[in-house]
């Protein structure tokens, strides 16, 4: 990241969070479940996937924990309604994580119970660092008796070969992406060019194994290298999916679908948008530098 772009995303928590949302609504589908199911609708009309994300993170209740899995519960129940075609992205500190493990876990497994009743599937979304191990051993737990659940890998922390390793004899479901929070560098990579070679690396190890691979990036780079080796390995679409995040690149995920290939769209909703959209616009300042340019631009709501 240039000096201007980190000034500019270190500036962000101090701007209106008025004019943070009004940038963030294209990364949102909204604050409600209708929201999303809209927004999901359309993308299948485009011929893309969904996964439908519920915003929120690191509750501190268990009160707070059984209201995020019965919200779960609705997204999944009303996806089966509306016959979508879209799975559902949970995250652990949601449900209870960093309350109680075994709390945390038999929600978990009871959002993965009512997924597969509903032929559907659950996907683990990866955090910061201080949850990866918690996560791991609760994917591989859960993996051992259900098929329909999978794991984000963030490919800039060092560690993520390992992990790798250790998961492909469950024949695993993996989401690889590159990670967003903000970690130190004895742990992970903080160079773009270290982080997708380390991409590249781990993508060439899932696809010759039996894991099914969702290819988690925007950057175009990593799409033509996973093109290569799909292409090497003479891979059919039942090996991997390419996923994006809501409103960044669609031009390039047109290009995905266009050229045959099943792509997934990151669909979050809910009113705890904060958070979320702060690290979006850390990952693209371009953005950031919109928001601001509007703080000093006439009429821009």
């Amino acid at each position: 990241m240039n000096p201007l772009n980190e000034l500019i995303v270190r500036t962000l928590p101090f701007v209106p969070k008025k004019v943070i949302r009004h940038f963030a609504s294209r990364y949102i589908a909204g604050e409600k479940l209708e929201d999303a199911i809209s927004v999901v609708k359309k993308l299948n009309e485009q011929k893309k996937l969904a996964t439908i994300d519920v915003l929120g993170e690191n509750i501190t209740s268990e009160s707070e924990a059984i209201e995020a899995l019965n919200t779960y519960k609705l997204v999944l129940n009303t996806i089966k309604e509306n016959n979508l075609n879209s799975d559902l992205s949970i995250k652990l500190t949601q449900l209870g994580l960093k309350l109680d493990y075994d709390f945390c876990y038999s929600n978990v497994e009871e959002l993965v119970k009512l997924a597969k009743q509903l032929n559907n599937i659950v996907e683990i979304d990866m955090e910061d660092s201080s949850t990866t191990e918690a996560t791991l051993k609760i994917y591989k737990e859960l993996r051992s008796k259900y098929d329909n659940v999978g794991v984000a890998i963030q490919a800039y922390l060092k560690r993520s070969e390992s992990d790798i390793k250790s998961l492909l004899p469950l024949k695993p479901r993996i989401r690889l992406c590159k990670g967003i929070y903000i970690e130190p560098e004895t742990i992970a990579f903080k160079r773009k060019e270290l982080i997708n070679h380390n991409f590249k690396h781990l993508l060439n190890i899932l696809l010759q194994s039996d894991a099914y691979t969702c290819i988690a990036t925007h950057d175009e780079e990593l799409i033509n290298e996973a093109y290569r080796l799909i292409a090497e390995y003479n891979l059919t679409d039942d090996k991997f999916e390419f996923q994006m995040l809501l409103g960044v690149r669609p031009e390039l995920g047109n290009r995905i679908v266009s050229d045959g290939h099943k792509l997934r769209i990151y669909v979050p909703f809910g009113e705890h948008w904060y958070a979320y959209s702060m690290r979006r616009f850390r990952e693209n300042p371009q953005i950031a530098g919109y928001v601001f340019k509007s703080i000093f631009t006439r009429n821009s709501f």
